[in-house]
């Protein structure tokens, strides 16, 4: 995963052509001002019937084929809302697999377009694509993060905010998003030129939608749905300004995996915020703690399939995947951690 790490670092160096002007320091909740806030790698592959300008392509596009990583040509009118990006079709540049918005979402898994193949990914995974799960996740499941110090949404939000100042302009991703209790905000807030909510649940993304129409939030607004694995996110190497992880990472398959594929796709001075639930004997088991760690490890987790961690771990692992400036804010359980790609 090292080795991956710098890798993805020395292309972010070696072509200069691909990395945005760093951000002016902004309050969050100020509109850009002009399409320079809005500048991203020119390097995407435009199709050459699709009749809009290169320029304005350019300047929204980020996504890559999830499997070899190539700019996607898109076909279709240009634009990082929901009605434009549903309307278009995707097409990988080297390995010509096709992507498309089938429901209300833009699917850029692997396994998209498969009709034979399926896969199981883990319980903690598989959970979150229930249906029930999904429905319930803004009606009551997560408002119970409050007993083990989640401060709530609103202040939750605001302290994201403060972190994604430096790169305030810049295009959001949120992964995990799961309902987009937070991506929905982002959009809205006028902070980013573009956010992306992001999950692999594809119930989830439905509930997001079914919550941007109740809201009335336009669908021209800069908010895209994408169904995504977070391990193998579809975005260009040092394209992607600010991401966002709520209460996210202890369900996440491979925590280290997901991290290094942020730090890949972050630009230079890209900012990541994640929150979680630290590590206790309440949440990891008996042998969650102190000395005892190195045998959970070994025998692995004895009442819960979640990946809990100590703020040591996060540190550790943000440090191992090439983040830098580390910095958190705890509260009970609760952890708000940051790192920034050099």
């Amino acid at each position: 995963m090292e080795l991956a790490v710098r890798a993805a670092a020395a292309s972010c160096s070696t072509y200069p052509s691909l990395q945005r002007a760093r951000v002016p320091h902004r309050s969050p909740g100020l509109a850009p001002h002009s399409a320079r806030w809005v500048a991203v790698a020119a390097a995407i592959a435009v199709d050459p019937d699709i009749k809009t300008e290169q320029n304005d392509v350019a300047k929204t596009e980020v996504f890559a084929c999830p499997v070899c990583y190539e700019p996607l040509i898109r076909k279709g009118p240009a634009g990082m809302n929901l009605s434009a990006i549903y309307r278009s079709g995707f097409k990988c540049s080297k390995c010509n697999k096709s992507f498309t918005s089938k429901d209300i979402f833009l699917d850029l898994t692997v396994t998209s377009g498969t009709k034979e193949y399926s896969e199981l990914k883990p319980a903690r995974t598989e959970l979150f694509r229930s249906p029930l799960v999904s429905f319930l996740y803004e009606r009551g499941w997560r408002q119970n993060f409050n007993r083990s110090g989640f401060p709530g949404r609103d202040e939750e939000f605001q302290m994201a905010q403060d972190y994604f100042q430096p790169v305030a302009g810049g295009i959001l991703v949120d992964v995990s998003c799961g309902s987009g209790l937070f991506a929905r905000k982002f959009a809205t807030s006028g902070a980013y030129s573009s956010v992306i909510a992001l999950d692999f649940s594809e119930n989830m993304l439905r509930q997001c939608y079914d919550y941007i129409k109740q809201d009335n939030t336009p669908l021209n607004t800069n908010l895209a749905l994408v169904r995504a694995d977070i391990s193998r996110l579809p975005f260009e190497s040092c394209s992607i300004d600010a991401i966002h992880a709520g209460a996210a990472i202890h369900c996440w398959p491979s925590p280290s995996n997901a991290v290094a594929e942020i730090s890949r796709v972050l630009r230079p001075g890209g900012v990541f915020v994640g929150t979680t639930f630290l590590s206790s004997p309440t949440n990891s088991g008996p042998f969650s703690a102190g000395a005892l760690r190195p045998l959970r490890q070994i025998v692995g987790p004895v009442n819960s399939s979640y990946n809990f961690f100590t703020e040591g771990e996060l540190e550790d692992l943000c440090r191992s995947c090439g983040l830098v400036n580390y910095s958190s804010k705890v509260q009970r359980s609760f952890i708000m951690f940051s790192g920034q790609k050099p």
